[in-house]
């Protein structure tokens, strides 16, 4: 999975889009077992996510509030809502606009970029439902349409739609965006250690692949209900950045909730490292004060790890702990 290879699975599940069309309920698989499910609905959130003004931290004479209410939310929640990013509205809601227009295409137009091979093996990339390889997997009410992006060399272009016709150009023009927000943003929190600026940068290397796909967030044991600012971007610390910082960021444990009565559509950037790279914490950050959090492991064990955790329901970070 790591590298975007077919991986076998226990069966394939029916896109959402073909259950909806034919009951009213969701089958029982797509049901969390009644003791797996939050004891109440999302809680308003004690204090609001840190919104940081990405015009202002790449200004580094006058950033100083900037950079102290990222490291807060990075320290605290482990995300952050992006305002000043440089994508206006109307780019935002262009978007958006190909990607809804995309979902609602005829099922068999969508099929045409199937995540499974010969209809018998799952792929990351391409459109459909998550991969199922446990027989107790509680799946996922949603279909997914994922797709490299990054690097270029790694773009299976028969996978990417020929409808709506902007589709490409728009994909291309948020990628090349979002991965400048991204360099800054990395670049920030080295300096936050006083490591060099490009140490985590240095983490996407040219073997780093992109992929393209109502949130609540736990934080001790309690869901709350992340608001939304209209234009902003939520930008999430992954594992691997927890691990990079031997803990000092954390990464947040986050889900989706459905809505009975309205879609929910999400354009999401997710950057995993070279499969063949190893993660641990930098070693500038482990000391007699602050011991090592977290063992050695490559990119593709970690992915492996994920896919299992995913399955069983627990999370991957535990696995790593030391």
């Amino acid at each position: 999975m790591a590298d975007g290879q077919p991986s076998k699975i226990v069966e394939i599940p029916l896109v959402v889009q073909e259950l909806v069309a034919g009951m009213q309920e969701p089958p029982n698989r797509y049901v969390l077992p009644e003791q797996d499910r939050p004891a109440v609905a999302g809680s308003d959130i004690p204090e609001p996510i840190p919104i940081v003004d990405l015009s202002r931290l790449s200004d580094s004479d006058n950033n100083a509030d900037e950079t102290d209410k990222l490291q807060f939310a990075l320290e605290n929640w482990g995300l952050f809502l992006a305002v000043g990013h440089g994508m206006g509205p109307s780019f935002l809601s262009e978007v958006m606009k190909v990607t809804r227009e995309f979902y609602k295409l005829p099922l068999e137009e969508k099929q045409k970029y199937s995540n499974f091979v010969d209809g018998k093996e799952f792929r990351v990339e391409g459109y459909g439902n998550a991969m199922v390889i446990s027989e107790n997997q509680t799946l996922d009410w949603c279909d997914r349409f994922y797709l490299a992006v990054e690097p270029e060399s790694r773009r299976i272009y028969t996978l990417w739609p020929t409808q709506p016709p902007s589709f490409s150009d728009i994909l291309c023009e948020y990628t090349a965006r979002c991965r400048r927000i991204t360099n800054l943003v990395l670049e920030n929190l080295a300096k936050l250690f006083n490591l060099h600026e490009d140490y985590f940068v240095n983490m996407l290397d040219e073997n780093t692949t992109t992929y393209a796909s109502g949130l609540q967030l736990q934080k001790e044991g309690v869901w709350y209900n992340v608001r939304i600012i209209p234009n902003a971007l939520l930008v999430n610390m992954g594992d691997a950045m927890e691990i990079r910082s031997n803990g000092f960021f954390k990464s947040p444990v986050h889900m989706v909730v459905t809505n009975a009565e309205k879609e929910r559509l999400s354009v999401v950037m997710f950057y995993s490292m070279d499969p063949e790279r190893e993660t641990e914490p930098a070693s500038e950050l482990v000391d007699e004060k602050n011991p090592r959090q977290y063992r050695t492991i490559k990119t593709k064990d970690y992915l492996t790890e994920i896919s299992k955790t995913f399955a069983r329901g627990t999370l991957a970070i535990d696995t790593v702990k030391i």
